[in-house]
């Protein structure tokens, strides 16, 4: 079993790594997520999974015994940043503008390993249905969506709002898994064997 530091209290992201046979030490980082104004979704998401690889690195005691791993997730409509929602109604307010429309989901991936930092982005179209009033209400209360990007989590209940994804399922989860083992294989490390590259 390989292991990885992985600065993220994400229990999806930790899920989704623990899967692929990794063995997971967690490591703090913390950072000021605030966009910076008219910033884009995508600068963004990737400003902020190198902060926090960087943040990580420099909390960390002496040379990292294996890579770091870090990522950031937010959803964007219009070209407007939706984060996580500060109150109930700011939920209900973020579901609303989502309702019968697409969104992008942007998740950026970053690993430090041997004096080096590389990243990489994923992106997905999402398609909700039509929502009403009541679906909006029960799904607020009950509780899912108050700490995720866009006011929602496609692996719970969330999901049966989506109509329709282009991307990566488990991008839209906070994870892009086949960008993520890509990634890591780009430095020579080691990934499942069922991940292999073929020869």
């Amino acid at each position: 079993m390989h292991t990885l530091y992985l600065a993220s209290g994400s229990p999806r992201r930790r899920e989704i790594l623990e899967n692929l046979g990794y063995a997971l030490i967690r490591i703090p980082a913390e950072i000021d997520e605030t966009p910076c104004p008219g910033e884009p979704a995508a600068d963004y998401v990737q400003r902020m999974a190198r902060e926090k690889n960087a943040a990580a690195l420099a909390a960390h005691s002496g040379t990292p015994e294996c890579p770091i791993i870090t990522a950031d997730t937010t959803v964007a409509y219009r070209n407007r940043i939706l984060g996580k929602p500060e109150s109930p109604a700011h939920a209900a307010e973020m579901l609303t503008q989502l309702s019968g429309t697409t969104h992008q989901v942007l998740t950026a991936v970053c690993v430090y390993w041997q004096g080096e930092t590389r990243a990489v982005l994923q992106q997905s179209d999402v398609r909700f249905k039509t929502l009403n009033p009541a679906e909006i209400q029960a799904y607020i209360d009950s509780g899912e969506p108050m700490d995720k990007a866009g006011a929602y989590g496609i692996q719970g209940l969330g999901g049966a709002f989506v109509e329709h994804l282009q991307g990566s399922f488990t991008g839209v989860m906070g994870l892009p898994v086949y960008e993520t083992l890509e990634l890591l294989r780009s430095f020579g490390l080691a990934t499942p064997p069922f991940a292999a590259e073929a020869v």
